[in-house]
């Protein structure tokens, strides 16, 4: 069996965070959604259970961050090519989101990044294994050469 993956993420309005995840391809399961948490699955490995403030404080003594203001983590996740990077970053941007930074290009590895509306980040990201592999693998150049 593959290993889940369950990004818990603590939101202002559970309404419109689940309509922003909806907006850029997450699919609700009923089943693991009620008034204080929505489960928003990407795939069937990854899924973002969005959580009210007040269910989130259940699950941890700290104080929950408000990412507007700090960064807790970056979420990363893969696209199957620099289209789907930019497809899903410009729905993104259509439902509310931020563009966090400028976008990445280094010819085998492309990235962008986006903040939802509660201010996490994400960066959708495409990588040409075998490229980055060789591009690995090269020895570097001398620096006086």
């Amino acid at each position: 069996m593959s290993k889940l993956i369950f990004v818990n993420l603590p939101v202002a309005d559970l309404a419109r965070a689940k309509a922003f995840y909806e907006a850029i391809g997450a699919v609700n399961n009923p089943q693991f959604t009620d008034e204080t948490a929505a489960c928003m699955v990407f795939s069937e490995t990854i899924h973002v259970m969005l959580l009210t403030h007040a269910k989130f404080q259940e699950f941890t003594p700290k104080r929950v961050a408000d990412a507007h203001a700090t960064s807790e983590v970056l979420i990363a996740i893969s696209e199957d090519s620099r289209e789907g990077v930019d497809a899903i970053t410009e729905k993104a941007l259509a439902a509310g989101g931020r563009e966090a930074r400028e976008k990445q290009d280094y010819g085998f590895m492309y990235s962008r990044s986006f903040e939802d509306p509660d201010g996490h980040i994400w960066e959708p990201m495409w990588m040409d294994l075998a490229a980055a592999t060789e591009a690995m693998a090269a020895p570097a150049e001398p620096a006086n050469a």
